[in-house]
């Protein structure tokens, strides 16, 4: 199993927002206010200040950017260990239960599978024709463009038109998983499935040992799909906000 104060830095720089600060070992993520793990404070370890002090200027921080306040609580990885009654106090609850799961990187490759160093225009097409909110989905994919080198990105075409499409970051000898998407007329067709496994087998062939991936708590498909292909839960995460 995985120390998540070793996993949860790799976390962050993979999918890094598009404004990011420190308060000691708290990580501040700002972007465009739609996915959360990039528009909340990570407080991963000990402030540089008193912790009312770093609240208050955490809640600042957001708030100057027009940004609601929003704190991501990792398992066994919260500074200080009390954060979460001080949050409470301050009329914040708990929202958005995440489980990371561990896999095993390697397999073979697709043959079918296109793959790329960066989001071209088609891998960038079906990522927003499947985004349920346009910005949410403009917001990631500038994220996706700012996975830092070596990064990976897979679609996975069907009768000549794109059909699915997935990434992966590299970084201190793992993988994250990003992006999973697959066009509403093929779904139900394994090609998630498809798509991880090509993914996973470019993660081996950089030197990433093992996999990660983060999945709602109650995505129960997608937990299922990533246990057969060997995944299992490592660790959890919630996100306060008022």
């Amino acid at each position: 199993m995985i120390d998540p104060a070793l996993l949860e830095p790799l976390a962050d720089d993979a999918w890094p927002a598009r404004e990011r600060d420190r308060l000691g070992g708290w990580r501040l993520n700002a972007s465009s206010g739609r996915s959360m793990r990039i528009n909340a404070c990570w407080p991963l370890s000990a402030p540089d200040r008193d912790p009312e002090a770093a609240l208050d200027a955490a809640e600042a921080w957001f708030v100057a950017r027009g940004l609601p306040p929003q704190f991501k609580l990792t398992d066994g990885v919260v500074a200080p260990a009390d954060l979460a009654e001080r949050l409470a106090a301050r009329g914040y609850s708990a929202c958005k239960e995440t489980v990371v799961m561990l896999g095993p990187t390697g397999g073979e490759g697709d043959p079918d599978l296109r793959v790329s160093a960066a989001p071209d225009a088609t891998f960038e097409a079906v990522f927003t024709a499947t985004a349920g909110d346009p910005e949410d989905g403009r917001e990631r994919l500038e994220a996706l463009g700012r996975i830092p080198a070596p990064a990976r990105f897979v679609r996975l075409d069907i009768d000549g038109a794109p059909a699915a499409i997935g990434a992966t970051a590299i970084g201190g000898g793992f993988a994250g998983i990003f992006g999973m998407r697959t066009a509403p007329d093929h779904r139900r067709k394994g090609l998630a499935r498809r798509v991880l496994r090509g993914l996973l087998a470019e993660a081996g062939a950089l030197g990433a040992e093992q996999a990660w991936l983060q999945v709602e708590a109650d995505n129960a498909p997608a937990i299922g799909l990533y246990s057969d292909e060997g995944f299992e839960p490592a660790y959890r995460y919630r996100y306060w906000t008022r």
